[in-house]
């Protein structure tokens, strides 16, 4: 992907870095195809204009919740979108309709609980904070109201959490199955019971 021609002195830029990946700074002078950035840490970097990005300026502080907003959709943009709402606890962030999941490493009950599936149960795509429940809800919605066979890819490295949010995906779909029970047990602790194999 080639950097956009209107990276002038004074653009604020994206430049990488060996240790946070991406830092931001500012153009300071440029020469031929050679860039100079003053880094936000003080730092001052000569780099190829093929490898420095803009960055946005107009950013919202706390992030955007569907990266498809952002005017900048490249690699530091997205990752500094990402690591904003990271800090927020905001752990879900929509790129159109791909959900993205970072791992909290930690538990986050709330955002899992019987009130947080009323909250999506039918509720439009994107009307509510990106959650893993609005990507589950989609795919039952479409599967009932038109019959159409649905499926939802999860996928990640090691270590992601890609478990959990199958857990909580099939929580979900289970919920809205009904709570009718057979042999005494709901369906949700039907569909989540998970049966030692020998």
């Amino acid at each position: 992907m080639g950097t956009p021609a209107n990276i002038i002195v004074g653009s604020h830029v994206w430049v990488e870095d060996p240790t946070l990946a991406w830092i931001d700074g500012e153009v300071v002078s440029i020469k031929n195809n050679e860039v100079h950035v003053q880094t936000s840490n003080g730092k001052k970097v000569n780099t190829d204009r093929s490898k420095v990005f803009p960055k946005d300026m107009e950013a919202p502080p706390g992030g955007v919740d569907d990266m498809t907003r952002l005017s900048y959709l490249h690699e530091p943009g997205v990752l500094q979108n990402l690591a904003t709402r990271y800090e927020l606890n905001e752990i879900y962030t929509y790129t159109g309709s791909i959900l993205i999941a970072v791992n909290p490493f930690q538990r986050l009950l709330h955002l899992y609980d019987t009130h947080m599936m009323e909250q999506y149960k039918g509720a439009d795509f994107g009307e509510l904070s990106p959650h893993v429940f609005a990507i589950a809800d989609v795919a039952y919605r479409e599967m009932i109201n038109e019959g159409k066979n649905n499926s939802i890819l999860v996928s990640g490295e090691s270590g992601a959490g890609k478990t959990e949010t199958t857990k909580m995906l099939m929580r979900y779909l289970a919920h809205l199955g009904g709570r009718s029970g057979v042999e005494g047990r709901t369906v949700e602790q039907q569909v989540l019971s998970v049966k030692s194999s020998p």
